[in-house]
């Protein structure tokens, strides 16, 4: 076979794997040393697929070179893998490394799928020292993990809940006493009767795991999840306990972006900031508003209770972010509100994989006595997260699917509970005129992938695993033939790939959409074509249409800002995303503004760095609600390196 033809064949193998994380390495020599840091990021991250005897060139395309002794490299790979002194810990069975031969089967590729570690397997790390040889990955590709970062999954390892530490110096007159008032009221309001309402206020708070005593040592004192529930604000956030401690919530309902929140609920010093009262209050405030057809009813004691299934995945939500944050990261707990969508962001990192958490029934709580405490109020899931909970309820109300969201530096993990409905019949009537009868006649799971493309402006693999009961193969596989048939146009391949519905006005008549019985299917077309393929970092050729005189891009300070990536043909990720921030802290740039002024094509400021950064939280849009706003553009992120303050 061809190296062209060994090529087309791999991009349809690829293909499949669309939507996870894919690292590719030549073998030419043996064992690349790089594979055990992928390795590394790969477990300590969310998995991922290393394919050894393919290397990835510098404009995006894939070389297949082939492994000519691939039974030996898998022999060295396992007495590596079970070598302590090459790598801290061995995750793969047989099953995880494949010999796949290529073409005419003279050569072949060997692909490892390495799992995601649990919390009591992380760090997996290269070498003796976890500080030196600890990896993840984000969207850039591997790096090394910083002290704090190890030591967090070292801290993750315990089987003694974070919250259950005594606290040296802080007592009774550190607690908030109305707040236990309120609380134990709660709790008879719901639990008439309970045996724990006969303790005094000690004996309640030690039943509830705020007040303990070390058995070993036989010191006992408030614990971090009583100060939390129901310390005072001052004393939480005192340098011995949680310096850090934020508490926010925002409602985003304006579209004028110089309004930044129409209501906030943050520690003012207006009420006493503690996560039971933020709890409270926040309830309050989520049971009105946008998407909310029926309030939370109040019982006789005037306390709010989830009467719909909407209301307890709202609560679900609420409690989720309060009990499995890690209190000593950064960032605080913040909810943001939006017309169309809710998040709820914390800080810390999953405990148990993501499709775990998905198909629930697994509990793995950072705070266990603070879950303790909001289960008495009825909140709380211990049967698992809660999560599988939350989507069944949408499901209901015929609502997109929740998508969980993980990202590092800072850790933090993000809920987003979209109110959109996933076949609104407004949308649906405008692609039926669209694309005509070919459009009611594709599948259900085609329809909504669709559907969802026309609301968000694009749609992904990833995105879709969050909508469809399918697997990403099969997801692959469906986005593919909607590109084949004239619905859908593909942009960028592999893990990037992402797609957009076609317009009026890219539909020719020689190009109409066509049904699925009418849809030519050809073998040797591949999913992914390298024609595709991803503009690389550093291309210095601009995009025709930023030839455009455009305002921003003629500000000498701003000029200034982007010369050391705009005089240079190359620069690194790192230096470009810099520039970016810098360019965009206290001022919307659009896209066109950007590449312009980095002197680079639209695409890759958009796939290669904007995009990214979206998912990292460190750029935010002016206008959140409609992504495809003709003048969207993109601002620096409080908190982000070099964002502007709040």
């Amino acid at each position: 076979m061809s190296p062209v033809n060994q090529q087309m064949d791999l991009f349809e193998q690829l293909s499949y794997y669309e939507g996870a994380d894919v690292e590719y390495k030549s073998a030419r020599g043996g064992l690349p040393a790089s594979l055990w840091e992928t390795y590394s990021a790969f477990a300590n991250t969310a998995g991922g697929t290393i394919w050894l005897g393919v290397v990835q060139r510098d404009d995006g395309r894939l070389e297949v070179q082939g492994i000519e002794q691939p039974e030996k490299l898998r022999a060295d790979l396992w007495n590596l893998l079970n070598n302590r002194e090459k790598v801290s810990r061995n995750l793969l069975s047989e099953r995880d490394v494949e010999v796949v031969p290529v073409g005419d089967a003279r050569t072949s590729l060997i692909v490892i799928r390495v799992p995601r570690a649990s919390r009591r397997e992380r760090p997996v790390y290269v070498g003796k020292d976890p500080f030196a040889g600890s990896f993840r990955r984000n969207y850039e590709g591997d790096y090394r993990c910083s002290d704090v970062e190890v030591r967090r999954m070292f801290s993750d390892q315990s089987d003694e809940p974070a919250d259950s530490r005594i606290l040296d110096g802080f007592g009774w007159d550190d607690l908030h006493a109305e707040s236990l008032r309120q609380f134990r009221n709660r709790m008879a309001s719901l639990r008439p009767g309970h045996a724990w309402l006969a303790e005094d206020d000690r004996g309640l708070l030690s039943r509830l795991g705020g007040w303990r005593q070390d058995r070993s040592s036989g010191r006992e004192g408030l614990t971090l999840a009583g100060l939390l529930m129901f310390g005072r604000e001052s004393a939480i956030r005192d340098p011995a306990a949680v310096s850090g401690f934020h508490l926010d919530y925002r409602e985003r309902y304006s579209d004028d972006p110089a309004v930044r929140w129409t209501d906030r609920l943050t520690l003012d010093g207006t009420w006493e900031g503690n996560v039971f009262q933020f709890h409270q209050l926040v309830t309050a405030k989520l049971s009105t508003g946008p998407g909310i057809k029926t309030p939370f009813r109040t019982d006789e004691h005037g306390y709010r209770k989830a009467t719909t299934p909407v209301h307890e995945a709202l609560q679900e939500a609420l409690v989720n972010a309060l009990i499995h944050a890690d209190y000593s990261g950064q960032g605080g707990i913040v909810i943001d509100r939006y017309s169309d969508r809710l998040e709820f962001s914390n800080p810390g990192t999953l405990l148990v994989s993501r499709e775990q958490l998905l198909r629930g029934g697994i509990s793995e709580c950072r705070n266990k006595s603070l879950q303790l405490m909001f289960q008495m109020l009825g909140a709380g899931d211990k049967a698992g997260s809660g999560i599988d909970k939350i989507r069944r309820s949408w499901a209901a109300e015929h609502w997109q699917s929740p998508s969980l969201i993980e990202q590092f530096r800072p850790d933090r993990v993000t809920l987003v509970l979209p109110m959109i409905s996933t076949l609104p019949e407004a949308i649906m009537d405008r692609l039926s005129a669209r694309f005509g009868p070919a459009f009611r006649q594709r599948s259900a799971d085609e329809i909504q992938a669709l559907v969802a493309a026309e609301v968000e402006g694009e749609i992904t693999n990833q995105r879709l695993q969050n909508m469809l009961t399918l697997h990403r193969v099969d997801i692959t596989r469906l986005l593919g033939g909607l590109v084949r048939d004239g619905f859908l146009i593909q942009d960028g391949h592999g893990r990037w790939t992402r797609y957009f519905p076609r317009s009026e006005g890219d539909i020719s008549p020689d190009k109409a959409p066509v049904s699925p019985d009418k849809a030519p299917v050809s073998p040797d077309k591949a999913l992914v074509s390298p024609d595709k393929a991803p503009i690389p970092p550093g291309n210095d050729v601009p995009d025709e249409r930023t030839a455009d005189t455009i305002g921003a891009a003629a500000d000498p300070e701003l000029l200034a800002i982007a010369a050391p990536v705009r005089q240079t043909g190359r620069s690194s990720p790192e230096d470009v995303r810099r520039v970016i921030l810098d360019l965009c802290r206290q001022r919307y740039l659009t896209l066109r503004e950007l590449a312009r002024l980095l002197d680079r094509s639209e695409g890759l400021v958009r796939d290669s760095y904007v995009s990214p950064m979206l998912r990292d939280q460190l750029l935010e849009l002016r206008y959140p609600d409609k992504r495809t706003h003709r003048d969207q553009a993109y601002r620096t992120r409080s908190g982000s390196p070099g964002g502007t303050s709040t």
